[in-house]
């Protein structure tokens, strides 16, 4: 005969003590009066018998489920990115928190659908994930729960959590400045930035900083290479334009590493070494940036950290309005090295 499910009866009744008693001390609930060897007795009989508590008789009497939702444009899928799930999942399991995924390639169909499957199974609150900093409309159904922004920004009705580029180009402007160079230029899209610093988030936060950081030291932007995408291809073209000015920058910011990959290779067929000849920083920390030689000195995106920090605001009740920023650590490597004296 099959063996049916164990009951908190069973686990109260192999441990000696009343049904209540053990609910208070598997429940953990603060302030019982049990004493320690009585506790240890109910975890040993929940342990000793298999004991699993109903979760779904426990969301009835709490109205909680222990569920939360994660929904996304394309994390799920992006190696990069994915570290905000790894976080997320981490402070949710450590909280006895499920998290259930959904990824809608940005499809809004998709993304009614999912937000609807979510409610269906009474989730507790909805994390709502994009791979780039951009500006969103909160769906309208997600108002039907507590909800975090993460890697987003929204209408200031929800809280949000951004990775802190301003302070990180701030940083690695300043650590260009402070080595002497002076003559320092970007390569991005940096022309589209300026002209709709609302488009991109973290480009227009990054070039923010570094002017910044210029204008502390009493110095300006060189002018820079401008780039039609953010992939190695454009980053090689751009500084290919760099080179044909008369006048070359002592360095270069990348405004993501695969920028600086691309740049490394246009460098390299000019007969210049990084960072003898020019010095050479970026952002987001991608593997490629430890696998270049000279290794590229690059702020880190904060992902897991970011993810973990969106589940801790939501199981905490911390739903204040507002952005929370998460710092952009700096790892230096040997793309950096004081400019040649003219």
């Amino acid at each position: 005969m099959a063996r049916g499910r164990v009951t908190l009866a069973d686990v109260a009744r192999h441990a000696g003590l009343s049904v209540t008693a053990a609910s208070l001390v598997l429940n953990k609930r603060p302030g019982v009066r049990i004493s320690e060897e009585a506790r240890q007795r109910v975890f040993a009989a929940a342990e000793e018998l298999g004991y699993r508590p109903n979760v779904a008789a426990r969301s009835l009497r709490t109205r909680k489920t222990a569920t939360i939702a994660f929904v996304s444009d394309v994390v799920a899928t992006t190696r990069f990115a994915g570290d905000m799930i790894r976080g997320a999942l981490d402070a949710a399991r450590e909280r006895e928190h499920v998290l259930l995924i959904a990824e809608t390639q940005g499809d809004p169909e998709v993304e009614r659908q999912a937000i609807e499957a979510m409610l269906d199974r009474q989730i507790d609150g909805f994390v709502y994930a994009c791979m780039y900093s951009r500006r969103v409309t909160l769906p309208q159904a997600m108002s039907a729960r507590p909800t975090v922004l993460l890697n987003a920004d929204g209408d200031d009705s929800v809280p949000c959590v951004l990775p802190d580029d301003e302070s990180a180009a701030y940083q690695v402007a300043t650590a260009l400045l402070e080595r002497g160079h002076r003559r320092i230029a970007v390569i991005g899209r940096t022309a589209e930035i300026e002209r709709n610093p609302r488009r991109s988030l973290a480009a227009g936060a990054r070039l923010s900083g570094i002017r910044r950081a210029l204008a502390a030291y009493g110095a300006r932007l060189s002018p820079g290479g401008q780039s039609d995408g953010w992939e190695p291809s454009d980053g090689y073209e751009a500084t290919r334009t760099l080179l044909a000015r008369r006048t070359l920058p002592q360095a270069v910011i990348c405004m993501n590493d695969r920028l600086a990959l691309g740049a490394y290779q246009a460098f390299a067929e000019a007969g210049l070494t990084v960072p003898d000849d020019i010095s050479v920083v970026s952002f987001d920390d991608d593997a490629i940036a430890g696998w270049l030689r000279p290794g590229l000195t690059t702020a880190a995106l904060p992902h897991e950290q970011m993810g973990r920090l969106a589940v801790e605001l939501l199981l905490d009740w911390d739903l204040k309005p507002g952005k929370r920023w998460v710092p952009m650590p700096l790892h230096e490597r040997a793309s950096v090295a004081a400019p040649r004296q003219d």
